[in-house]
């Protein structure tokens, strides 16, 4: 494991901190996508980390995903503009207050990366992708590692050309779930694995717990990259977190002391 680094974590804390911060080494927090919270429980929450252990947060929905009347129930505060306002990586200002929002927020915890989800209607066109691009070079954020995890038709093979030069142009990393085939080009060096489990009728199937050998074939996977994020995003994500880090890290890695 010389020179590597592969962390193992959850999408949000589906048990209490505490045992999150003992066993995994990382957590992509999911409340700054819904409504991020106050800057000083996100300090509270670094102050209570080990040291070593990584925080990533999920980028504000007003930035990716435009109004959405179920997203937006989950949201606690009163917007300073209307919803129509938010059109998906917008240059306007209301979208620009939304990822000020989200920076702040990965400052607060000290996050390394920040990603940036988009629905399946934010399909694989030219338009889209031009959005992107400017977006993220008018932006010109510093100090995160920045990835992208598109939904729907950007993984066809047909637009994978587009997808790979979107990605490049707007100075991202690729993100995406392996073992649905959605494994970011080489040159990248790194490896985001957002896990949504397996089967069901769409893109996701938070109901699946992984078998042992998923977890065998994804380690497969994550053994050919230097430096990876293995996040899992299901109902049994804690259980199926710690038990690939088990297996990867092997059974003495497997917690941490406290």
């Amino acid at each position: 494991m010389t020179g590597r680094e592969w962390l193992v974590g959850t999408c949000g804390f589906q048990k209490s901190r505490r045992r999150h911060f003992a066993s995994l080494d990382a957590v992509e927090v999911q409340q700054t996508f819904y409504d991020p919270p106050p800057l000083e429980t996100l300090r509270r929450w670094a102050s209570e980390a080990p040291e070593g252990f990584v925080f990533t947060v999920k980028a504000w929905m007003l930035i990716t995903h435009g109004y959405n009347k179920m997203l937006w129930r989950r949201l606690k505060r009163s917007l300073p503009y209307p919803p129509e306002a938010f059109e998906p990586f917008s240059l306007r200002e209301p979208v620009q207050w939304a990822l000020d929002a989200t920076l702040e927020a990965a400052r607060a915890l000290g996050a390394r990366a920040i990603v940036f989800q988009t629905p399946a209607s934010f399909r694989a066109t030219e338009a889209n992708a031009a959005r992107i691009v400017e977006f993220f070079r008018a932006a010109g954020i510093e100090g995160f590692e920045l990835y992208w995890e598109p939904r729907g038709d950007w993984w066809d093979e047909e637009n994978r050309e587009l997808l790979e030069s979107t990605v490049s142009d707007a100075g991202l990393l690729l993100a995406g779930d392996p073992l649905r085939g959605r494994v970011p080009p080489r040159r990248q060096g790194v490896l985001y694995a957002r896990l949504h489990g397996l089967g069901g009728r769409g893109e996701v199937n938070y109901k699946y717990k992984y078998t042992d050998d998923d977890l065998e074939r994804l380690r497969v996977i994550v053994s050919e990259w230097p430096r990876a994020y293995i996040m899992f995003n299901n109902v049994y994500a804690f259980e199926d977190a710690v038990r690939f880090r088990h297996m990867l890290k092997g059974k003495d890695a497997s917690k941490r002391s406290g």
